[in-house]
């Protein structure tokens, strides 16, 4: 790797606990709006809740998680961002092997995307 490929890294690093916020919310709103469209239309909801998007967003959000409150516990040292995240991936997770379409899933999800936004938001707060 690249001197500069490494400077352009590491001046994302700070962020990252952000962008895993972002995708937090990109997927509750995900999740809702499946539910809205299995209500309204249940083609289009079911384009939506193929399980190929539940496990690469999950894919997507461990590894930010990974990267984001791992870098937490080395620079501030405070584990318990990192366990709160760790504990809303679980639930996420857990929601994935629940039956689809009985709203239990997404109530899960919702709960464990919850939990892993916490988890971030205590990691930027501990530090500054």
């Amino acid at each position: 790797m690249t001197t500069a490929i490494r400077h352009s890294f590491a001046r994302h690093l700070p962020r990252l606990d952000r962008y895993a916020m972002g995708l937090s919310g990109l997927c509750a709103v995900h999740c809702l709006a499946s539910a809205l469209l299995v209500a309204l239309a249940s083609t289009a909801g079911g384009m939506l809740l193929n399980p190929i998007f539940h496990e690469v967003g999950l894919t997507i959000a461990i590894g930010l998680g990974v990267v984001a409150l791992g870098r937490g516990i080395f620079d501030h040292g405070a584990m318990v961002p990192a366990v709160t995240g760790s504990l809303g991936l679980g639930i996420m997770a857990g929601a994935m092997q629940l039956p689809h379409g009985d709203g239990g899933e997404t109530a899960w999800t919702l709960v464990g995307v919850g939990i892993l936004a916490l988890g971030h938001h205590l990691n930027r707060r501990a530090a500054h």
